[in-house]
């Protein structure tokens, strides 16, 4: 009989992927469309739902109808998706209700500060792990219930549902209301100590109980996909949020394993066991999966414009044609010649949580070409995983003895080598760099019997290439230092109240 097959649709903010696996986590077949953002006022980011349900199934009907793959040979099905971007449809029609609001929008800035201002964040922090930030799902959904006519009155009676988008894919492809903890760890609506939609929090940002998602066991039973959706009927067997997937992905089952993902953004996670780890250096709580009354949490830092400072570089700007350029122009430099780019894009994640700051570039003369802001943009993805790397530790207590890469700008050998440098540690990249819809693969794989031991998975994981630091102290310094600088000029201080704290040497504090 053959071997079974695993597949994973991965819902990114900037495209969709589909992936067909084998039981030695091999690629069998790959498909993947580009999806468009929508900026229709400063800070605000949004995208189509239908567009983006359409582009899922595009690339879903592609990778199947590859020679290679044998549609009843597919025993399970993962889902893995941006986080905290939300959806709102009419289940009746199946129509979305309004434009999905995505993780980067701002537009709800003033009412985190008001909050603030009533001292609310300590308490929210406490139950979410997470910090007040327009970053999160629950102020989105707020603002939608504020401004979209009938909306409260509609999901009050089930005639609105609501979700991440994980959530708004599971309800096409299933027809299931549900999501998991590692995505609901994430709209601040969810008590990540009792695992549940938090009636407190449901009341402080005013969000109907009967709209949300029923939250399901990561790794469990979701549905199945009818023949007429895709030509299989596979079950899907797990639901993870891209970090969590991702860091599923590099095998992080163990306590203090840990990997970064440069995608969007950049999101470092640690594996922090069965209980929730509360930072003292402006990381995030989270939930990593769940798993038949098992669950694992995380630490999380979010850096969010990361190989989006490149497209900016490319679609804003036009200085680049191909992100992929990015590499070459880096090293037909010597060094930066003190250019520093902060990609405050849309605020500042962690540690810094300044939802205020915006792009900064320090250094420039007459002398800088377009290759100063390419190697600029690429080493403040290493400069941003640093600080938060450091934050980890501190709040860890102990240091990282190699990190772990992945995404698609982990495919730049410069960035590689420069994060190296900077940390003083290995880094190494894996031979499947898209581990976010790998890690959504193996764990729908796991959870569905094709591995039925961890220590099955952990066999599957295969290293590419391992980058060693070669700079030396001295250097090292006074890069940070001209760092430390640029984004004390960004930095606007109004993070808030709460004490988040810093890294040891990170600037937190006023302009300078």
């Amino acid at each position: 009989m053959p071997d079974p097959l695993v597949a994973a649709f991965d819902l990114g903010t900037t495209g969709v992927r589909f992936a067909v696996f084998d039981a030695q986590a091999r690629p069998v077949a790959w498909a993947y469309r580009e999806i468009p953002l929508a900026y229709p006022q400063p800070g605000w980011v949004e995208q189509d739902p239908a567009g983006m349900l359409d582009a899922a199934l595009a690339v879903g009907r592609e990778a199947l109808a590859h020679g290679a793959v044998q549609a009843h040979r597919i025993a399970a099905l993962g889902v893995t998706n941006q986080r905290e971007t939300v959806v709102i449809w009419d289940p009746k029609s199946g129509r979305p209700l309004a434009p999905a609001i995505v993780w980067q929008d701002r537009r709800t800035t003033l009412f985190c500060a008001q909050l603030r201002k009533e001292g609310q964040e300590k308490d929210i922090l406490a139950r979410t792990g997470l910090p007040l930030d327009p970053y999160f799902s629950a102020t989105k959904l707020r603002w939608l219930v504020d401004h979209v006519p009938g909306l409260r009155a509609k999901a009050e009676k089930g005639q609105a549902l609501c979700g991440t988008v994980d959530s708004w894919i599971l309800w096409n492809l299933c027809r299931t209301h549900a999501t998991d903890p590692s995505n609901a760890s994430r709209t601040q609506l969810f008590n990540i100590g009792s695992l549940e939609w938090d009636a407190t929090l449901l009341e402080t940002f005013a969000v109907p109980r009967p709209w949300l998602p029923q939250v399901r066991p990561s790794l469990g039973r979701f549905g199945s996909l009818s023949k007429e959706v895709l030509g299989i009927s596979a079950p899907v067997t797990a639901v993870l949020g891209d970090q969590q997937a991702a860091l599923f992905g590099q095998l992080g089952l163990e306590v203090g394993q840990g990997k970064v993902t440069w995608g969007t953004g950049a999101f470092l996670l640690m594996n922090v066991g069965a209980s929730p780890v509360s930072s003292r250096h402006g990381l995030l709580s989270t939930v990593a999966y769940t798993r038949d009354g098992e669950v694992r949490y995380a630490v999380e830092g979010s850096v969010f414009v990361a190989g989006a400072a490149l497209q900016w570089l490319r679609d804003g700007l036009g200085i680049i044609e191909n992100t992929a350029d990015s590499e070459a122009l880096a090293r037909s430099l010597s060094g930066n010649d003190g250019v520093y780019f902060v990609p405050a894009l849309t605020g500042l994640g962690a540690p810094y949580w300044d939802p205020a700051a915006r792009g900064t570039l320090v250094g420039i003369t007459r002398g800088t070409t377009r290759a100063h802001l390419v190697r600029a943009a690429l080493e403040a993805i290493a400069y941003q995983t640093h600080d938060v790397v450091r934050a980890m530790e501190a709040d860890a207590g102990w240091e990282l003895t190699e990190l772990k890469v992945d995404g698609g700008a982990a495919r730049n050998g410069f960035l590689c080598q420069f994060q190296a440098d900077l940390l003083g540690i290995p880094v190494v990249r894996p031979r499947v760099l898209e581990t976010t819809v790998l890690g959504a693969a193996l764990a729908a794989g796991w959870a569905a019997g094709v591995w039925p031991e961890p220590s099955q998975l952990r066999a599957l994981w295969q290293e590419d290439k391992r980058y060693t630091p070669q700079m030396e102290e001295a250097r090292r310094q006074e890069l940070l230092a001209g760092w430390k600088d640029a984004v004390g000029r960004a930095l606007t201080g109004e993070a808030g109240g709460v004490d988040r704290g810093a890294p040891p040497g990170i600037i937190s504090t006023q302009k300078a």
